[in-house]
């Protein structure tokens, strides 16, 4: 039997990945081919988010997320309209719990400005106006290019324009496994030969990195999401988006209410250590990988303050009333009984540089030989995407 090729060979059928396939199209490339560990598209980060499509509010300006999210948003919503799917244009308040987080705020404010984002504060009426339940130490800040859309249906949709351009296959069930040589990856389903690499892999992208000396002096530490979900009848009014004042100093952003495109209310996500790179459950997903995760949160706990304090406080949340207690600061009115366990459990796959060990703030893309790899691939990688598959490819594929 002939060994499969590939001009590109992209491994990761989540969001980058299809992007990143989608871009490639439009400079006219033949025969690409992207793989996907997974019997169908959307089981990881992808298609677990929450579909918010960020502003570019929080992000050092200057830095590629800052850069790639208003675009990425601007460029996914136009997208949405033109297939048809559904997008929830309602924007986002960003509430301060107290008045020391004002200052915060202003920093927020500061960085969205820099950043292009549409923004303004707004005092205690008119938040009433925007999102009824919400309240705040005397201003909030208003983002007007925040959005939802539904993930899935964004996958899926990108799956059917690759597929009908006749020149990008798009292979399921099959994992990158390693080199047999340079230009041959071994994979599930079987050599595949390629011109061209890109590392797409999500959570896993720094073990598809290694085999080409790229992301040594990384480690991925995987984070899980939890969510809560209104119940079924129960009322609850959120128009859109309520988040808190972060952390800025972490990459989190805590937990939130989210309408999503169909109508339903979440709550969440927490920024749990997880022991493994799909930990979905207490125990579901670690493996032996699990216990290398655990070392390195070990000696990170030790070595990093700010992620000891995460490491302290958000895996109280798996109780209900912790929970329950960052939500209540948000809003008015807050009753725990509304609102029960979602099956919707998220990981974020969390870059560490170990020389510092410092949490790693931005997208990384790291180029090797024929090879490149999107690192980090973080929240607002969904937002991001679709310009930052445009950067990537500008600066990676010109010939």
């Amino acid at each position: 039997m002939a060994m499969d090729s590939a001009d590109v060979l992209i491994v990761g059928g989540g969001i980058v990945g299809l992007t990143l396939a989608r871009e490639l199209l439009g400079t006219g490339r033949e025969n690409i081919v992207v793989i996907e560990k997974e019997p169908e598209l959307g089981r990881h980060a992808s298609g677990r988010n929450s579909g918010v499509l960020h502003a570019g509010i929080y992000y050092a300006p200057d830095s590629l997320k800052a850069r790639s999210c208003l675009s990425g948003n601007l460029l996914m919503r136009a997208y949405c309209k033109e297939r048809g799917l559904p997008v929830l244009e309602t924007g986002k308040v960003i509430v301060a719990r107290n008045e020391s987080e004002l200052p915060a705020l202003d920093e927020l404010h500061r960085r969205a400005t820099a950043n292009g984002a549409k923004v303004e504060f707004v005092d205690e009426k008119r938040l009433a106006d925007i999102e009824p339940m919400a309240r705040t130490a005397g201003r909030a800040l208003f983002s007007h290019h925040t959005a939802i859309v539904d993930p899935k249906a964004v996958l899926q949709s990108l799956r059917r324009d690759l597929e009908a351009s006749g020149r990008v296959r798009i292979v399921t069930g099959c994992g990158f496994l390693g080199l047999e040589s340079s230009t041959i990856a071994t994979t599930g389903c079987g050599p595949i030969a390629f011109r061209r690499f890109v590392n797409a892999a999500g959570a896993h992208c720094d073990e598809v990195a290694r085999p080409f000396g790229v992301a040594r002096d990384y480690r991925l530490i995987p984070f899980k999401g939890l969510y809560r979900k209104l119940r079924p009848g129960a009322s609850f009014p959120v128009n859109g988006n309520i988040y808190p004042v972060p952390d800025i100093r972490n990459p989190f952003l805590g937990v939130h209410f989210t309408r999503s495109v169909h109508g339903d209310v979440y709550l969440g996500p927490t920024a749990i250590p997880a022991f493994g790179r799909e930990n979905y459950g207490l125990l579901r997903g670690m493996d032996l990988g699990g216990l290398a995760i655990a070392a390195w949160d070990a000696r990170l706990f030790l070595a990093n303050p700010k992620f000891r304090s995460v490491a302290l406080t958000e895996p109280k949340k798996y109780l209900a009333r912790y929970f329950n207690r960052d939500a209540a600061s948000l809003v008015k009115g807050f009753d725990p009984g509304l609102f029960e366990r979602a099956h919707k459990v998220g990981i974020r796959p969390q870059l560490v540089d170990w020389r510092t060990k410092e949490l790693v703030m931005d997208f990384l893309v790291a180029a090797r030989d024929e090879s490149v790899h999107v690192l980090n691939p973080i929240s607002p990688a969904f937002t991001s995407s679709m310009d930052l598959a445009r950067t990537v490819v500008q600066e990676h594929f010109r010939g």
